[in-house]
Order: C-alpha cells, then sequence, then structure tokens
C-alpha cells in the first residue's frame, strides 16, 4: 500500500459526476503495410500486458479511508482484469475527422470507475476520410485518473506502450514478481491514519527544518521571499483583474474536443520575434490570440487580459516519471486577450513569463507543495466539494483557461508495428474553469488540443480556425521580420 499525496488526493476529491478528473491523448496511426495478425485485439491486448510491470499506476486502485479520515491509498488490485481496460470500438461512417472528435468526446466524458485500477485505453478503428491521414488508419485513446498521472508522468505512460522501430522492443522482466494486496478493512485504514496523525508534527518539524536549512535559515528565507515578492513583477507591481467570461461557468458532464497542428520549426520562428521568448511564450501568444479572436466574434470581449494557468513540473533531476503521481506547481500568467497586435502580445506575455517565474522560484514551488501534505484530509476534502459546488458562481474566477504544454518525444514511435502519425492531448475541466489546452509536441510538429464542455464551447470547428488565424497572424510578421533583416 501506498498512500496518496495531498495534490494527488486533490484530484479525488474534485471528481464530480460533471467533471470527471481524468486526463488522456488521442493517437492516430497509419495501418499501412502492418501485418494484421499483429492489429488483432489479442495482439494488442498482449502488447500492453507486457508492459503493465514497466508503470506501477497500472494494477493498483484506490482505498478511501472512511469520512475522508486521511488521505487514500493505492493499493495492488486483486481482481485486476486487462480485458476491463483494454476496449476495442469503431468509429461510425464516414470515419472522417469529425466523426471521430465527436467520438473520442463521448468516451472522454465518461468517468473512471474508482473501485479499479484508474485507466482505459481504447483503440479506434475505421479513420477512413480524414484528410492526411491514410484509409485504413487507426487511433488509440487513453483514460487516465489525474490522481495517478500529471502531464509528464502521462507521457511516460504513453511512452511506454510504444518501440522506437517497427520491430517489437524487447521489454525488460519485472525484477520482482507482481503481488496483489488484500484489499484493507475499514478498521485497519482508520488505524494506519491514527498512526498518521500522531506522527504528523514531527514530519512537519522536519520538512521545516529542511527547508530553513537549505535557505540559511528562517530569517534568511523570509527576508529573501520579501524582498522578491515585494519587487515589481513585469514593470507593475499592481495585482491585476480576472476578468468573468463564459469559460468561468457551470460545467456539464459534455466534454468537445479539438486541436490544431503546427510545424514546430515555424512555432520557433515565431518565438524568435521576440529576443529570449521561448516556444511556450509562443504557444501561450497563439492561444491568447485564439481566445480574442472568438471573444471578440461573441461580443464578450473584456477590456482587461484573461489570465491562464500554467503547470509545472518541479520533479528535480533525479526524481523518475515512473512512479506516476503528480509533482506540479502553477504559473499564473496573462495571455494578452487585450491586445490586438499579435508581436506585441507575444512580447507582453515574455514580459509576464519571466516576471512569473521569478515569483514561482521565490515562493518555493516545491515546497509549498509539500507542505500541502500536513492540511487534513477532510478538510481537503471539504474545501475541493465547496470548490466544485461554487466556482461556477464566483464572480471573480482565480484564473480563466488552463495551458500545459508538456515536450514529447521528437522521434518516430511504433504502436504494434504501426507508427504514430499525431498525437493530441485531452485535459480534465472543473467547475469555474471550463476549457483547457493540452499542448503535445512529437516529430518535429506542435498540437495545440483544447477540451471544453459543448455547453460552453458550442462550436469546436470555429474555435479550431480561431487558433489557426492566430498562429497565422504571428508566422505572417515572423516572416516580415525575417525579410527586413
Amino acid at each position: 500500500m501506498q498512500q496518496l499525496s495531498a495534490q494527488d488526493a486533490s484530484f479525488v476529491y474534485l471528481e464530480s459526476p460533471a467533471t470527471p478528473m481524468h486526463v488522456g491523448s488521442l493517437c492516430i496511426y497509419d495501418a499501412t503495410g502492418v501485418d494484421v495478425e499483429r492489429l488483432t485485439e489479442e495482439a494488442i491486448t498482449r502488447v500492453v500486458d507486457q508492459r503493465l510491470h514497466l508503470n506501477v499506476t497500472t494494477r493498483r486502485r484506490l482505498a478511501r479511508v472512511p469520512f475522508e479520515a486521511d488521505y487514500p491509498y493505492w493499493v495492488e488490485d486483486a481482481d485486476f482484469d486487462l480485458e476491463y481496460h483494454v476496449r476495442r470500438v469503431a468509429l461510425p461512417k464516414p470515419g472522417d475527422r469529425q466523426a471521430l472528435q465527436k467520438l473520442a468526446s463521448r468516451i472522454f466524458s465518461g468517468p473512471l470507475d474508482l473501485t479499479k485500477p484508474l485507466w482505459e485505453l481504447y483503440v479506434i478503428e475505421g479513420l477512413d476520410h480524414i484528410d492526411g491521414i491514410p484509409t485504413g488508419s487507426f487511433a488509440v485513446l487513453t483514460k487516465t485518473h489525474h490522481a495517478a498521472v500529471d502531464g509528464a508522468s502521462g507521457l511516460h505512460f504513453l511512452e511506454l506502450l510504444h518501440d522506437l522501430t517497427p520491430a517489437p522492443s524487447k521489454i525488460p522482466p519485472a525484477t520482482d514478481p507482481w503481488r496483489p494486496d488484500p484489499y484493507p478493512t475499514d478498521g485497519e485504514l482508520l488505524m494506519r491514519s491514527g498512526f498518521n496523525h500522531m506522527s504528523q508534527p514531527y514530519r512537519l518539524f522536519e520538512a521545516m527544518s529542511r527547508q530553513f536549512s537549505q535557505s540559511g535559515g528562517l530569517r534568511q528565507s523570509a527576508a529573501g521571499l520579501a524582498r522578491r515578492v515585494s519587487a515589481p513583477a513585469g514593470g507593475n507591481a499592481a495585482p491585476r483583474r480576472v476578468p468573468k467570461t463564459r469559460f468561468n461557468g457551470a460545467v456539464t458532464a459534455h466534454r468537445v474536443l479539438g486541436s490544431s497542428s503546427f510545424a514546430l520549426d515555424e512555432v520557433r520562428r515565431i518565438r524568435r520575434l521576440m529576443e529570449g521568448a521561448t516556444v511556450n511564450d509562443a504557444v501561450l501568444s497563439i492561444c491568447g490570440g485564439a481566445l480574442r479572436t472568438y471573444l471578440e466574434a461573441k461580443n464578450e470581449l473584456d477590456n482587461d487580459s484573461l489570465v491562464a494557468m500554467a503547470p509545472v513540473n518541479i520533479r528535480s533531476g533525479d526524481e523518475s516519471t515512473a512512479g506516476g503521481g503528480n509533482r506540479v506547481s502553477a504559473l499564473f500568467v496573462p495571455i494578452g486577450t487585450d491586445i490586438a497586435d499579435p508581436v506585441a502580445r507575444l512580447e507582453f506575455i515574455h514580459d509576464q513569463t519571466s516576471a512569473s517565474k521569478l515569483m514561482h522560484n521565490a515562493v518555493g514551488a516545491a515546497s509549498m507543495t509539500d507542505y500541502a501534505r500536513f492540511v487534513p484530509a477532510f478538510t481537503a476534502a471539504l474545501a475541493s466539494r465547496l470548490m466544485t459546488e461554487t466556482a461556477a458562481n464566483s464572480p471573480v474566477p482565480p484564473f480563466n483557461v488552463s495551458i500545459t504544454n508538456v515536450p514529447g518525444p521528437q522521434e518516430p514511435l511504433y504502436f504494434s508495428g504501426a507508427p504514430m502519425i499525431t498525437a493530441l492531448g485531452m485535459g480534465p475541466v472543473t467547475q469555474g474553469m471550463g476549457l483547457i489546452f493540452p499542448v503535445l509536441s512529437y516529430c518535429g510538429r506542435i498540437t495545440i488540443s483544447f477540451t471544453s464542455c459543448r455547453e460552453i464551447l458550442p462550436d469546436p470547428e470555429f474555435f479550431e480556425t480561431c487558433i489557426q488565424e492566430s498562429f497565422a497572424e504571428l508566422l505572417e510578421a515572423a516572416d516580415a521580420a525575417t525579410k527586413t533583416e
């Protein structure tokens, strides 16, 4: 048994029928020339089965402590059934892109069964009429609960299912045989909870001592934080107003998905418009421009900039993603939706991300997430339920949208012998935050995807057009700047 961290448990507590808290991916593969025997349901299930031991999240389920007296535990599931988790479905005719997005939206809308290991894999056949995709291609959609993975560990799980060549890889055997756990009784869980509560003051003292020794003592740590927090951020120390938008209302259980893919080299050309800017700055600028165009078309554009929450991986160099779980903090970045000029928007965003990173370092992201485990589980669960019930009605949202950028592999990947053509991400939305942009790069391209609620974003095709227009504006500016050099 392994106890969930406070951060992992928060995603369990945020789960509701309208806001299932899983993340996912949709990958498309070219089946041309692949032996059909390697693509049967039995063969694909065997591929997954051979790799289960490479990731600890695949065969463990939740055990929740009665009355939320403590954070839940992961238990190796004695009733694990791989056939339940690997499924095969056919894309309705005509097998075009719109049909694929509707089917993926429908699958992604459904919650995972919290009494089983928290992942599912769907093989989707019949991709016969999608531009740029060979007839007979197939897709693989994965769903994994956010309590089990974040962006980095979720990508690691996805990569484990693939080979680097069409030939199957030699999978290293498990070092120890897998052993299921007997499911704990309520009494056993409550006894563990009592022991944890008794030892908590000592663990809190250890965490504080470790931080103060690393920062040179309490007085120096506090003084350094005060100096950084009081410094102007991006030339403007005044707190920003976060406008209320359509994306910050009530969320239903119906999801919509969409994506636009671009050459990574072209995104790099865009970021060179501003000295020191990053690919992530360019992505934020594209998303900001798309949101400006969309809200302007709805006559809902606010005079103040929308603010994006950008998750940040805070794993240290020696922390592996193989163990799953979440090790993330967040930056809150205005994304220039109030700025019409795309180059000025990129410059503004770069200034904001630079300032946000300074504040992020000042607060000590890893330390703050470590301290979260000392919040009582009952309090954390109650706060999550309260947020779920009230966030949609809050007049001042903490942020408007979420944008998460996960660098993916740049070499071709193969699933059961079939090369991956493209990959896009899918993410959860919550009450009061009904739009997330999962951004994933793969093999020289970067895909800006979005997940939203159907009632909040009823026209995903138009929103895709907004993303493409925002990208085109920035690329045109980059081309013009190159010609003048």
